[in-house]
């Protein structure tokens, strides 16, 4: 099983040190979000792109979490809400299938794109 409750946590807490520390450096990062796909392999860079979605002033809470298993992935499912220092709320949800032990080893994201509230 990958760490997915660590990880979440992280986003959560907008951590990106321990977001890190759940990721295999050579983590292999595959997404499909508004606009296209984005592919990388390497922790770090992947930080980064959580860090440019759940970092910054904004507040963010998680709404919504769901794990499971299909095969030798885990499921993650997330709803996150977005509150900027304005007021502004946007929403966003994401489906990632990951790989891995103790380290998360392949991430395939799906991500609705953030949505004004």
């Amino acid at each position: 099983m990958t760490p997915t409750q660590p990880l979440l946590a992280a986003i959560a807490a907008q951590d990106f040190a321990a977001l890190r520390a759940c990721l295999a450096d050579s983590v292999t990062f595959r997404a499909l979000v508004p606009p296209g796909v984005l592919e990388f392999d390497d922790a770090d860079t992947a930080v980064k792109r959580f860090r440019r979605w759940f970092g910054g002033p904004d507040t963010v809470e998680v709404l919504e979490a769901a794990v499971g298993e299909i095969g030798d992935k885990t499921s993650l499912r997330w709803r996150v809400r977005r509150t900027a220092p304005d007021g502004t709320v946007r929403l966003v949800e994401q489906h990632l299938f990951l790989t891995g032990g103790d380290h998360i080893e392949t991430v395939d994201l799906l991500c609705s794109g953030f949505v004004e509230r």
